[in-house]
């Protein structure tokens, strides 16, 4: 029997999955979260074999984060990421923080269901199309942005000032700067908005 902890913030997404998963007499889901602080609090009270987390919790803890911290358990479950982003900046996010898997959110039932086998067998499992992006970017890596430098350009993106970046992120505003001017070298660009119409070409974020 593989035990299962789903973490999507949407109620209605949550309950289908615990009836897709529950229909699996090999699978058993041990309980479900809303937010990253409940997924590592439900992950340690019940040591799952599998955390299924989405990326994009509101407020707190994102996805990523949240793997990292559960990674971090003295009895560490796998992490299968389930979401519906595939930029290369959530991908690497995810990968670097300790998840063990990528899967879209178009995902069949079936394949969501070897998924989670796998995972808990420790096998590495991706998206085709994840896959994809993650052997072209090694074959071709152009432009590489730290995940950090990719967190300030989506939060950039996403119309915050230096002082709001620097808030959220828990850093100085003279970081935030450091890490801006970084990002437009790598892309080329000397604004705020080229960096944004750029990164998203590129695809090194949403």
């Amino acid at each position: 029997m593989i035990t299962v902890l789903v973490v999507d913030d949407h109620p209605i997404v949550r309950a289908g999955l615990r009836a897709t998963l529950e229909a699996d007499p090999g699978l058993r889901v041990v309980g479900e979260a809303a937010s990253g602080e409940e997924a590592v609090r439900l992950a340690a009270a019940h040591m799952p074999d599998v955390v299924l987390m989405d990326l994009q919790l509101g407020p707190g803890l994102d996805g990523a984060q949240a793997t990292a911290r559960v990674r971090e358990l003295p009895r560490p479950p796998r992490v299968l990421v389930l979401t519906t982003y595939d930029s290369d900046a959530d991908i690497l996010r995810a990968i670097e923080a300790g998840a063990i898997g990528y899967l879209l959110k178009d995902a069949e039932p079936a394949d969501l269901l070897r998924a989670l086998r796998a995972a808990a067998a420790g096998e590495t499992v991706l998206a085709p199309s994840v896959a994809t992006r993650l052997t072209s970017r090694e074959r071709a890596p152009g432009v590489s942005l730290t995940p950090r430098e990719a967190q300030v350009l989506q939060l950039v993106a996403g119309g915050h000032s230096n002082s709001a970046i620097a808030g959220q992120l828990f850093i100085s505003e003279a970081t935030v700067k450091s890490h801006l001017v970084q990002v437009f070298a790598k892309l080329g660009v000397d604004n705020r908005t080229a960096a944004t119409a750029e990164g998203r070409r590129r695809g090194v974020i949403r």
